[in-house]
């Protein structure tokens, strides 16, 4: 399949399955929220230096060795903002499970989940917009679609910054009630989800099956340097070993539900960022999962 034909791809999804994935998303994070509490954007603020470079990374590193690496593969325009739109997305919420499991800081995961969730309100369409229109081809995409920053703020805010703020609400008031829903709570909403995305790559198959084999390398490419991204900027700015691999994960580990919302909400499903974005929230858990397995092969030093 050419370039031209890729960009070209449109996923059927009308505006009634657009509703209900804005809705699954929101009540996903909703089950996150209800996972934090003040204190861990707190405890960023007591101890900054951790969170500080986990989400430079996060949010600058990221984007900015993206477009680099977007600059140097040359991938199709549309493959090429998905990559763009992956890396402005604030960390998964996979992130801290994969964190335990590696043996990395979960209260460093956790706070960072927290607070670059609030972050991506703001950070996410501004690194689109930015790095989106410093490339040719995907800023002729962000023109024909007059993308607007201001309307992919408040959508975010709407999907992210609400359920963050019932969440919290909701358990800082009722702490006891928040505590006997969220494990349900949260198994419900990522079931509801993973039927949501099932059913649109089901009515979409034939699509799917001809795209996949081009993102999958760019993928598995781009994650790969998310990962090394948080791994070695905190080595490199002498964080111990347990924070190092919570910034990794957390860095490596993107919120690919909220991209799919974005492809689906202001570019109409094209498909080359679609499936772009659809595959990297496959491919994350078991690239997460390699890396936390990798991980426990080493031993933490004696002092953490």
């Amino acid at each position: 399949m050419d370039a031209a034909t890729v960009d070209q791809i449109r996923l059927n999804f009308n505006a009634q399955g657009l509703l209900v994935v804005n809705m699954a998303i929101g009540l996903m994070m909703l089950g996150v929220a209800l996972d934090l509490k003040l204190a861990d954007f707190k405890r960023v603020i007591v101890s900054p230096k951790a969170p500080a470079i986990g989400l430079g990374a996060q949010f600058i590193l990221l984007p900015a060795f993206t477009f680099l690496l977007v600059l140097l593969i040359r991938p199709q325009p549309s493959i090429a903002l998905g990559m763009i739109l992956v890396a402005a997305c604030p960390g998964g919420n996979l992130s801290n499970i994969i964190t335990y499991l590696a043996k990395g800081n979960c209260a460093l995961s956790i706070s960072m989940t927290a607070v670059s969730t609030a972050a991506a309100i703001v950070m996410t369409p501004l690194n689109l917009a930015l790095w989106g229109s410093l490339y040719p081809p995907t800023d002729e995409i962000l023109r024909k679609v007059s993308l607007s920053p201001m309307d992919v703020f408040i959508t975010i805010f709407m999907i992210l910054g609400i359920p963050l703020i019932i969440g919290l609400t909701l358990s800082r008031i009722f702490p006891t009630l928040a505590d006997r829903v969220r494990r349900p709570f949260k198994i419900f909403t990522l079931v509801f989800f993973i039927v949501i995305v099932c059913g649109a790559l089901a009515a979409n198959w034939s699509i799917f099956f001809k795209v996949i084999g081009l993102v999958v390398i760019f993928v598995f490419i781009h994650n790969a340097l998310a990962l090394n991204l948080g791994y070695w900027s905190g080595r490199l700015f002498k964080l111990d070993e347990a924070d190092s691999r919570a910034v990794c994960i957390e860095v490596g580990i993107q919120n690919s539900a909220l991209g799919l919302v974005l492809v689906f909400n202001f570019f109409e499903g094209l498909g080359g960022m679609a499936i772009l974005v659809a595959w990297w929230g496959i491919w994350h858990i078991i690239a997460g999962l390699i890396t936390a397995f990798i991980f426990n092969r080493r031993a933490l030093p004696a002092d953490q």
